[in-house]
């Protein structure tokens, strides 16, 4: 056998294997990182009473934070994709660090703004390339490795309501300097994945590169390819709108229509995104085992009848519907990443800089038209007006089937 054929055999043996060490490093950093983009939803209670804002500054805050990050982690995610800079993974949280301490510190709106932008740089930055070591890590389990790195963020994201009440309402805005000490261990721990990744690239770089080119460089993206990641982005549109207003502006409504404290308001979003962590870490192996497309339709169309009905019902089954329908709708968060860089091979950071930043993106927008909405017309018809979202979700039987995917791919 000569020696680019042995090569070529050693590589799936070395691919194959799932580096669980490494996913649960880089879930971990996930989950730091979110936790620290967390606390800016988590402060609009107390700046909404210390700064006395309006919820359309607020919305303006949440646009501010997810807009940067949106637009930039496809850019960044395209431009990785030709270069891969392992080093930009502790480059980006060390922006989120002085983003959080300038928050902490910030003594009007526009420091605010200007403090949650760096934070969104820093965001920037590690999801795509987050996403690209899960999928290097992930050997043929990549439904699996893609829900334990993305588990890690909506986890941290679910810290935010115990973030308020624990931290945030008896420290006030300068208890989020705190995480400037969260962002210091997580940039120590993707110095180490830097290194890792930095590592792998030697090994299996010349590969890399000649599958990218021979899948994509020539032959460019079909139509029937397009079609499909148009679906897979109005999926998201919907999710990411939904949970953008239950995220921002649930407890509000929960406040007005129970009569409830802040801290007990908070518990009830609490439910809903732990639930969506735990439904994030299922999804991908329940899509490894039944197919993504499955997945994906399911779980858009389980989640109907409990986000319409969550603001008609009393607190305590609004408990109940907020943990189930956090559970449902987040199953399928890692899967439609993971169908996206499959439909488009060789395009991993592109396609979770697409897909997961667009996410963020919508909500930004969300964040702005929902707070929008509730100054015109009432916090009850807006969170009312949202629970009609998931219906966008049906459009997930449209698409391809995984082994029409896989076709496509043998096809280029």
């Amino acid at each position: 056998m000569s020696q680019p054929a042995a090569v070529t055999a050693k590589a799936p043996k070395t691919s194959d294997a799932t580096m669980f060490n490494i996913l649960f490093i880089i879930g971990l950093c996930h989950l730091l990182n979110d936790a620290i983009q967390a606390v800016v939803p988590a402060m609009f209670p107390i700046l909404e009473k210390s700064m006395g804002l309006s919820f359309t500054q607020l919305g303006i805050i949440a646009f501010s934070l997810n807009m940067v990050s949106s637009v930039l982690q496809p850019v960044v995610g395209f431009v990785t994709d030709k270069r891969p800079m392992p080093f930009v993974l502790p480059i980006g949280l060390t922006l989120t660090l002085g983003g959080v301490l300038g928050m902490a510190f910030a003594p009007s709106f526009g420091m605010i703004v200007l403090s949650v932008i760096f934070i969104g740089l820093g965001s920037a930055v590690f999801h795509p390339e987050g996403s690209r070591v899960a999928y290097m890590a992930a050997g043929k389990r990549r439904g699996l490795a893609q829900s334990i790195y993305q588990v890690g963020g909506n986890t941290g994201q679910a810290l935010a309501p115990l973030i308020t009440a624990l931290i945030l309402v008896p420290l006030g805005q300068q208890g989020a300097s705190w995480f400037s000490l969260v962002a210091a261990l997580a940039v120590l721990l993707l110095i180490y994945i830097a290194n890792w990744y930095k590592q792998r690239l030697v090994e299996n770089l010349p590969l890399i590169k000649k599958k990218n080119s021979m899948s994509t460089n020539k032959t460019g993206l079909s139509k029937k390819v397009k079609q499909s990641l148009f679906l897979i982005l109005l999926l998201i549109f919907a999710r990411s709108w939904y949970i953008s207003g239950m995220t921002n502006f649930y407890a509000f409504f929960a406040i007005e229509k129970y009569s409830l404290t802040i801290k007990e308001s908070q518990l009830f979003l609490f439910a809903f995104l732990i639930a969506g962590a735990f439904g994030t870490f299922f999804g991908g192996p329940l899509a490894d085992r039944f197919g993504k497309k499955k997945l994906i339709s399911i779980s858009m169309l389980l989640t109907i009848p409990f986000s319409i009905l969550i603001p008609f019902v009393p607190s305590f089954i609004a408990f109940i519907f907020l943990t189930l329908t956090g559970f449902i709708l987040m199953t399928n968060f890692s899967v439609t990443v993971v169908f996206a860089q499959e439909l488009v091979p060789g395009k991993i950071g592109t396609m979770s800089g697409l897909t997961v930043g667009l996410a963020f993106g919508m909500g930004a927008i969300g964040s702005v038209g929902l707070g929008f909405i509730a100054d015109l017309f009432s916090m009850s018809a807006m969170v009312s007006s949202i629970g009609f979202l998931p219906l966008l979700g049906l459009l997930a039987f449209l698409l391809p089937s995984d082994q029409m995917v896989q076709t496509w791919n043998h096809e280029n």
